[in-house]
């Protein structure tokens, strides 16, 4: 089912491509990326729609790129919420697709038939108006004309979004004064307390426009390596993943510290518990796992000619640029220089920033255990 899954996301972005490229454009007005139909849906948006790139560097020709949603209630009021799916590399198209976006994907009854849309009544831009984006650039549609921009990190991505934000801010000014609100998912523990650091920074700076910054969310996060790290053998044991001898010998040889614990004995019961859970399914261990390549890269140029026929034009969007789409990129050479996120937490919470931190039970990789950790280490 996953496998199926994988090959519908790339159909789905295939089709979202060729309705959105005749109107992607470089800092233009929002009237000019607005989006009044995609094929499968019948009828009319409940609320706007508007794609494009916004420049964060004119010399190196570096574009990030956005998908956003206005608000079915009340979009002058309502809050504007930022969307960063993880990796990091992976696009925001994910979230757009499968979790939160205005749409339900049905998939086509063949396998060149084009998915039906449905409104999606869990929406959230049921009540909040929303920005996906794609970060760091060279994610999804994003790129740079200068390859060294996809040697990137934690603390340059913060800054780059942040770029992005005060941009797109002047292109929506009618958003400016909108309660905002940075998300995010998985790896974005790290993007969304960085970026919205730097958004703090930036407004004590002075830097305009002001973001009108209240709180961020962070669903199934990353936080702090060792916290992180130390928490999957308690997980595994309390969802009775690994036996209870095995918990306790692993316990008793590790002395309750799995992560990087280079002790031979230690590394001897870890490769034990790696072996009962190595063939589950990381995101939700009810469900089942599909072993192999679960996602190629998509070729834009590979598109059915049926495909093509459904956009207004068949110029491939920045084919030149960003080449081969794919749900998650390897493009990136990619460091991890934040360091723990847990000290973010706490500047921000303590300057008075609203932090909603969630976690799904079931999921392995960023287990609940996890977050209850640090959380209590940094005192929310």
């Amino acid at each position: 089912m996953l496998l199926i899954t994988m090959s519908f996301l790339m159909k789905v972005i295939a089709f979202v491509i060729l309705f959105l490229m005749f109107v992607i454009t470089t800092e233009s007005a929002p009237e000019s990326a607005l989006i009044t139909k995609l094929p499968g849906f019948i009828g009319i948006f409940p609320s706007k729609h508007y794609s494009g790139y916004v420049t964060i560097d004119k010399e190196h020709g570096k574009n990030l790129w956005y998908y956003f949603v206005e608000s079915e209630m009340n979009p002058m009021k309502d809050p504007v919420v930022l969307w960063l799916n993880g990796g990091p590399g992976c696009s925001s198209m994910d979230g757009f697709v499968y979790e939160h976006g205005p749409f339900n994907f049905e998939p086509g009854k063949t396998n060149f038939s084009l998915p039906l849309l449905h409104l999606n009544p869990y929406s959230w831009s049921k009540v909040s108006n929303i920005i996906y984006l794609d970060s760091p650039v060279g994610v999804g549609f994003s790129y740079s004309k200068n390859e060294s921009d996809y040697i990137t990190g934690d603390m340059k991505t913060a800054v780059d979004s942040h770029a992005f934000l005060l941009k797109w801010f002047q292109m929506f000014p009618e958003f400016q004064s909108n309660p905002f609100y940075i998300s995010g998912e998985s790896y974005a523990g790290v993007y969304v307390p960085t970026l919205a650091s730097e958004v703090v920074k930036g407004n004590k700076e002075g830097l305009k426009p002001a973001l009108n910054l209240k709180g961020y969310l962070v669903g199934n996060g990353v936080a702090d390596s060792m916290y992180d790290g130390n928490a999957l053998v308690p997980f595994a044991h309390g969802m009775g993943l690994i036996s209870d001898q095995l918990f306790e010998n692993v316990t008793e040889v590790c002395n309750g510290n799995f992560y990087a614990n280079d002790t031979p004995d230690c590394e001897e019961q870890l490769a034990k518990v790696s072996m009962d859970i190595d063939r589950l399914n990381i995101y939700n261990i009810l469900e089942p796992c599909y072993h192999g390549t679960l996602l190629s890269a998509f070729d834009i140029k590979s598109l059915p000619s049926s495909l093509l026929q459904l956009g207004k034009t068949e110029k491939p969007l920045a084919e030149s640029e960003i080449g081969r789409w794919a749900l998650s990129t390897g493009k990136l050479s990619f460091h991890h220089d934040a360091g723990s996120m847990i000290s973010f937490h706490q500047n921000l919470t303590l300057s008075g920033y609203r932090a909603l931190i969630y976690r799904v039970q079931e999921t392995q990789f960023l287990s609940t255990n996890r977050g209850r950790l640090w959380i209590s280490i940094a005192d929310f």
